[in-house]
């Protein structure tokens, strides 16, 4: 089942009572490192990401403002702003980099081979340029993958089970990714050995998400899978809001797109990924290198299954599915 974890308040900085210690004191007090966390997307959107990699933080023994400070980086779904906020961190040399999603990836990675970087993402670090080999990344960066090489299949595969009258499905990417190409290939594939059309759109920000689903009926499309990547996950509740409207069946990515009134998804748990980012950031901190902590991939995957929006579908989920799912939603 996916993990649960509960917000915790910031904690405060000690403030007044630090401006009365003596300078001699103060001098003596060792700087707290800073860790930079940049993501594609807005705060509110990413609140939840934020909670988790503050827990996995905690359990490597750091708190933000009591040894650490967190300074947080957005670009708001504006790729192009990556660049100038990671160069922030290398000016103000903070300690440690966790980013969050490919663009922001390449980002920080282009920015500095100085500072260590902690990487999530979706995507096979190794073919993106990350990281030259999963268990001894090599160089200063690791980081977690919650994605494996067949998790795209599986997810066309499941949602042809869920769907089996839709012969044409839709991908919806994002093509200022350099390895969409890649994604793209893969799940031709697979939907040409489900007997399958795969027809690709795109959107590369926000105000592209309403041309990409008006073509849907242009190309008779039964059913949607929307690739993984941090603009869409970032955006979920207007895509998911497009799925009803243009009443698509769609298979997510992230358990959160269904919660929030998605039909299906399939994956790892992207909390349990930040938090182990927080814990990996707390183990670097601590001195351990990079090079030598290997890439983290998932063990399990989880089937949640919205039983509301199948219904306003008129789809109706099988029961082997519903017994299949790890969470089911009524």
């Amino acid at each position: 089942m996916a993990i649960h974890i509960r917000r915790r308040e910031f904690i405060g900085a000690l403030g007044g009572a630090t401006a009365a210690w003596p300078l001699a004191a103060r001098a003596q007090q060792p700087a707290m490192p800073v860790v930079g966390f940049i993501r594609n997307t807005s705060p509110d959107e990413s609140a939840y990401l934020v909670t988790a990699l503050r827990q996995g933080l905690n359990e490597a023994g750091y708190v933000d403002g009591k040894n650490i400070t967190i300074e947080y980086r957005w670009a708001g779904g504006h790729q192009d702003r990556l660049p100038a906020l990671v160069a922030d961190f290398v000016r103000t040399q903070v300690a440690l980099i966790v980013a969050g999603g490919e663009a922001a990836i390449f980002a920080a990675k282009a920015a500095t081979t100085q500072i260590p970087i902690v990487f999530v993402t979706g995507g096979d670090p190794v073919n993106l340029g990350f990281v030259s080999r999963l268990n001894r990344p090599g160089g200063t960066v690791t980081g977690i993958t919650f994605l494996s090489n067949t998790l795209r299949t599986k997810q066309l595969e499941l949602l042809h089970e869920l769907v089996p009258t839709a012969s044409v499905i839709a991908m919806l990417v994002n093509p200022n990714i350099p390895n969409t190409d890649d994604h793209v290939k893969e799940q031709q594939l697979a939907a040409r050995a489900l007997g399958l059309s795969l027809q690709v759109i795109k959107a590369g920000g926000e105000p592209d998400f309403e041309k990409a689903f008006a073509s849907l009926a242009q190309l008779r499309a039964g059913a949607l899978y929307i690739d993984g990547d941090s603009l869409f996950t970032g955006r979920r509740k207007q895509l998911v809001a497009l799925t009803a409207r243009y009443a698509m069946p769609t298979v997510f990515n992230d358990r959160e797109s269904v919660t929030a009134g998605g039909l299906m998804s399939y994956g790892a748990s992207t909390t349990d990924a930040y938090r182990q980012a927080g814990i990996y950031a707390g183990r670097i901190l601590k001195g351990e290198s990079a090079a030598e902590l290997p890439v983290m991939q998932p063990t399990k995957f989880d089937l949640v299954i919205n039983l509301k929006t199948a219904k306003a579908l008129g789809i109706e989920v099988p029961t082997s599915m519903q017994l299949l799912a790890d969470e089911v939603i009524e």
